[in-house]
C-alpha cells in the first residue's frame, strides 16, 4: 500500500520525546520528510540520526517556540533543507500547574508562551508558503484540559482552551485556501512527563492505579495512539475535516463523577 504521507514534508515541534517523537516515527514510516524541532537540540539530533539510519529523510532544528525569531529561523532552515512545509504538527508543550494566587508572572508567561503562542509562532511561519501552494495541514496538540477544568491545574487549561480557539479561528480563516487546521486533545498518555509525575508521588504505583481506575477502558493511553490520529488528520484522507478538535482520552471526559 502506498505510504500515506509520500512526497510530503512535515515540521514537528516537541519532536524529541513523548507524543512528538511517536508522531515523527510514524510519519517517517508513512513516507514523510521530517524537520524535527525541539528546544533539546541533542535529543532532536539523536532522533534524526535514528530515522536517517533507518532510511528516512530527517533533519533536526533547534528553537524555543515561545520566541518568534527563533521559530522563523528554524522554519527557514527546514525549508532550505527540505523544501515547502506541507504539514505542521504543533506538539511542543509544557506542564504548568500552580496555585492562582501564588503563580509568578514568569510562570504565567511560560505557560502561554510555550503552550499557546508557540503554536501561533509556528503557524505564522509556515502559512505564507502554504498559502502560496494552496495546500497545507496544521495539527495542534491540545489537551482534555482544553475541555474540562481539573482543580489544581491552573493555568495550563487557559492556554489549552486558547489553543483550541486558535485551531478553530485559523481553520475557518484559511479554509478556502486549501489549508486545514485541526487539533487533538489527548487525555492521560504514558509520556516521559507522565512517568515523571508518577515518580514524584509518595506511592507511584498507587497513583498510577488510581489514575488508571478513573479511565473507562482501565488503561493509560500510548503516544502511538495519538500519533495515528495525527497521521489521519495530516493526511488527505481527512480533507473535509477542518477547525475540529478530536478527543483521545479513553472516554474519561464523558464521565459524570458523583
Amino acid at each position: 500500500m502506498k505510504p500515506r504521507l509520500e512526497n510530503r514534508t512535515a515540521l514537528i515541534t516537541g519532536a524529541a520525546s513523548g507524543i512528538g517523537s511517536a508522531i515523527a516515527k510514524l510519519f517517517a514510516r508513512e513516507g514523510a520528510s521530517l524537520a524535527l524541532l525541539d528546544v533539546d537540540a541533542d535529543a532532536a539530533k539523536a532522533l534524526a540520526r535514528q530515522l536517517i539510519d533507518s532510511g528516512h529523510r530527517a533533519i533536526a532544528v533547534r528553537a524555543d517556540v515561545s520566541i518568534a525569531d527563533e521559530v522563523q529561523h528554524a522554519v527557514a532552515q527546514a525549508q532550505e533543507a527540505l523544501g515547502r512545509i506541507d504539514i505542521l504538527i504543533n506538539g511542543a508543550g509544557i506542564n504548568v500547574f500552580r496555585d492562582p494566587l501564588t503563580l509568578s508572572e514568569a510562570d504565567w508567561q511560560l505557560n502561554l508562551g510555550v503552550n499557546l503562542q508557540g503554536a501561533w509562532h509556528c503557524a505564522r511561519a509556515v502559512l505564507p508558503s502554504m498559502l502560496e501552494a494552496g495546500y497545507g495541514h496544521i495539527v495542534n496538540i491540545a489537551s482534555v484540559h482544553g475541555h474540562k477544568i481539573i482543580p489544581g491545574s491552573f493555568p495550563y487549561p487557559v492556554a489549552k482552551h486558547g489553543l483550541i480557539g486558535l485551531t478553530r479561528a485559523l481553520g475557518l480563516e484559511y479554509a478556502a485556501h486549501g489549508i486545514r487546521v485541526n487539533s487533538i486533545s489527548p487525555g492521560l498518555i504514558l509520556t516521559p512527563a507522565t512517568e515523571r509525575y508518577f515518580k514524584s508521588c509518595p506511592d507511584p504505583e498507587a497513583e498510577c492505579r488510581r489514575q488508571t481506575d478513573l479511565l473507562p477502558c482501565k488503561r493509560i493511553g500510548e503516544p502511538e495512539e495519538v500519533a495515528y490520529a495525527a497521521l489521519f488528520l495530516a493526511s488527505d484522507e481527512a480533507r473535509f475535516i477542518n477547525a475540529t478538535d478530536l478527543l483521545i482520552d479513553g472516554g474519561r471526559s464523558q464521565l459524570y463523577h458523583a
